[in-house]
């Protein structure tokens, strides 16, 4: 669960065993020596309230069976596995004229809305190693859920930049976190201000006078003190998480953030990079972008794509009662969603694609085992800074088990078949 996307770990191998992680942090770890813990090695389909194992044909065939006889069918997920399989899900979506979307819709939701309507101005991770001599954290702590992320940026001794001791480093928080503790500004803002945070920087880049002593409980001599800091920086770049995506005035938030970095660079060169976690979530948005022009929460209903907030999202669709049947794709959404969602979620037909045991699974009346992409699967993944990377497979799957872009595929060939399309 990190967007960071590593790609300078070594891993080991005996025969087909994961023995050796090198330069992995916990969460690599995790993922690398314990990816054979709480598999599902076969497919089931539920009958009489019972999960029965069948053999993998008869599940895919139920599968489209329930596809092709809902109405209007939801496919979520998609954020914890490939590109490749994220096209056939948006085929499917637009065959069954259904739903899809991603897990972007509890998390980095708002960044997309605000690209969307004032663009970006985005760095890559070459960029803030090798230039940046500012390095801003805001609404995220990335020595808890990003673990390699401040020895990969901050601390890396880059080509124009020389580490740690070249570097200065603000956190902007609502309190005071592990990675506050290693800066040499930590900001303090209260609880859903940041936007008024936002405006008064932008307000003091461009020298206007800021009337209020405290702006959202930041002093003003510390506004101006980072706004000086911003304009004298030779590179500088914001990493940015949830709490400013899903807080205050939510995407709002990332609009005003996007036109401080938009305003700063007549001055000087600023970048943004979102603070990703599911490891293929930008990838998720990517592929929607370029299939429908939406990054999430895009509907099929009448044939083309189309994105309405509050409507179209998956969240909305289950808590609304909108869908009648739910395909999950690498995903656990009866974890995270609303009780709302997950009380319609529980009275339709559920199909789980996934690789692991889940909260979902205890739901569904289909569910068919799939490979770990980069494990035991190669695809591509897109980096939190929209660099594309292509994931090795590493040891082969368990016996009988394909990648999720395999099963989609076959999936799909099933649904036509049964639709009377060419296949």
């Amino acid at each position: 669960f990190c967007g960071d996307l590593c790609d300078y770990l070594i891993v080991e191998a005996d025969g087909n065993k994961i023995i050796k992680n090198i330069g992995g942090c916990a969460i690599s770890f995790a993922k690398f020596l314990n990816y054979h813990s709480h598999r599902i090695l076969k497919p089931y389909i539920r009958e009489n309230g019972k999960l029965i194992e069948v053999d993998l044909e008869k599940a895919l065939d139920k599968a489209a069976d329930i596809l092709v006889n809902a109405k209007y069918p939801l496919i979520f997920g998609l954020s914890s596995t490939s590109i490749e399989a994220n096209e056939h899900a948006i085929e499917l979506a637009e065959i069954l004229h259904g739903a899809i979307d991603n897990t972007s819709v509890f998390c980095h939701g708002p960044t997309a809305l605000a690209v969307q309507e004032v663009g970006a101005v985005r760095y890559t991770f070459a960029i803030a190693i090798h230039l940046a001599d500012l390095v801003i954290f805001w609404g995220c702590n990335p020595l808890a859920a990003h673990l390699n992320h401040i020895s990969r940026i901050v601390l890396r001794e880059g080509k124009y930049v020389k580490g740690r001791k070249e570097r200065k480093i603000v956190v902007i928080d609502v309190r005071k976190t592990a990675t506050a503790n290693f800066a040499d500004l930590y900001i303090q803002v209260e609880p859903g201000k940041d936007l008024e945070l936002l405006t008064a920087l932008r307000m003091a880049i461009r020298d206007l006078e800021i009337e209020t002593p405290i702006i959202a409980g930041v002093p003003k001599e510390k506004v101006l003190e980072l706004a000086e800091m911003m304009k004298t920086a030779r590179y500088g770049v914001i990493f940015f998480g949830l709490g400013i995506t899903m807080t205050g005035a939510k995407y709002r938030n990332i609009v005003a953030a996007i036109k401080l970095v938009q305003e700063l660079n007549e001055w000087t060169k600023f970048g943004l990079i979102p603070m990703r976690g599911h490891y293929n979530v930008t990838g998720a948005n990517q592929v929607s972008l370029w299939n429908t022009g939406y990054p999430y929460a895009v509907d099929y209903s009448r044939g083309f794509p189309k994105m309405i907030i509050g409507v179209t999202s998956a969240t909305d669709l289950l808590a609304n009662g909108d869908v009648d049947a739910l395909l999950v794709i690498a995903s656990d959404p009866a974890a995270h969603f609303p009780r709302k969602a997950i009380e319609h979620l529980s009275k339709i037909p559920v199909i789980v694609i996934d690789a692991k045991w889940s909260l979902t699974t205890a739901f569904a009346d289909v569910i068919i085992p799939a490979g770990l992409v980069g494990i035991e699967c190669e695809g591509s993944a897109y980096r939190m800074d929209e660099v594309p990377l292509h994931l090795k497979k590493v040891v082969d799957p368990p016996p009988g088990i394909l990648c999720d872009a395999n099963i989609l595929e076959r999936l799909i060939n099933k649904v036509k078949t049964k639709m009377g399309l060419k296949t």
